[in-house]
């Protein structure tokens, strides 16, 4: 019992919540780069928080499932059809053996999750399910999905069609505000090129991916030009020579070189990955409490939205 995949889209990939406690052996976490529009697909399936599904990018997905049980899209604005009818996304749909479900190309946003009742069922690698490509493991052999990809899921009879109200989902834009927390390195950087950094926009360059997002504005110089490798954190913004900062996400190197301004807050990196290039990014400093008051607020914001069911 599985999905085929008839399409695999411009990169198709098999998350879970992402792989933990292994960057002493060299591999780095990988799993949603939204983690909330993949909680929330989670959620309204009545999953466990975490089972896997799959992270389209951009879209063009396609599948057939050869079960019967329920899906569930969230994220970016990728048109969803089930047997050439549009469906909503945000919402828990059932499919039948033989239904053709097909993901369109990005209108708002860059990515997507399409989970099913119980999760995909994937053996896990180092703890995970996770993919990630550059180390080949996760998902199904360590690789994006493929054409003719059988990926098994269990049959689910009965499943309360959840929805989330349209008033209540996010709406995508191609400009973010990521709030920054100034790191011990950050005294490098002078008070001109702090001014510098925080006061210009940047373009999210066609160099994006899951490692992390380039970007392009005013160059920003350092005093140091280089340290030892250090451990990376998620959302770190590292300054290379070019002085094009280079906010590194989730399939990030473990370990680097390069001096770093400070590190991205965790909500905002996720914002992040859901422009495209040439969208448009601001940075604006704050304090460690203050970013612990932002995430917990945010958290206790999307934990208050009330969940609809189709009756």
């Amino acid at each position: 019992m599985s999905f085929r995949v008839l399409q695999a889209g411009i990169l198709s990939l098999l998350q879970d919540s992402g792989r933990f406690g292994q960057h002493r052996i060299g591999l780095t976490n990988g799993g949603p780069l939204d983690p909330d529009a993949f909680a929330w697909c989670n959620r309204l399936l009545q999953n466990t928080a975490g089972a896997t599904a799959i992270e389209i990018s951009f879209g063009g997905l396609q599948l057939e499932a050869q079960v019967d049980t329920y899906i569930c899209v969230t994220g970016a604005l990728m048109p969803l059809r089930i047997n050439k009818v549009e469906k909503d996304l945000w919402h828990v749909h059932p499919v039948k053996a033989g239904d053709i479900i097909a993901l369109d190309f990005s209108q708002e946003g860059t990515r997507s999750y399409l989970g099913v009742a119980d999760g995909f069922q994937v053996e896990p690698s180092f703890g995970s399910t996770a993919t990630v490509m550059r180390e080949s493991i996760g998902g199904l052999n360590g690789d994006k999905l493929q054409v003719n990809d059988s990926i098994a899921c269990a049959a689910v009879e009965q499943r309360r069609q959840l929805y989330l109200l349209r008033k209540h989902q996010p709406h995508y834009q191609n400009i973010a505000t990521v709030r920054v927390i100034p790191g011990y390195q950050q005294a490098h950087f002078s008070r001109l090129q702090q001014r510098l950094f925080f006061s210009h926009a940047y373009t999210v360059s066609e160099r994006c991916d899951r490692m992390g997002y380039r970007l392009e504005g005013p160059p920003i110089s350092c005093e140091i030009e280089g340290i030892l490798s250090e451990g990376i954190c998620y959302g770190a913004i590292q300054i290379p020579a070019d002085g094009q900062p280079i906010v590194l996400l989730n399939d990030r190197q473990t370990i680097g070189g390069y001096p770093k301004i400070g590190s991205a807050l965790s909500v905002d990196a996720a914002h992040l990955a859901q422009l495209k290039p040439g969208g448009t990014v601001h940075f604006a400093p704050i304090s460690q409490h203050g970013a612990h008051n932002a995430i917990h607020l945010a958290a206790s914001f999307q934990n208050r939205l009330p969940i609809s069911e189709l009756e």
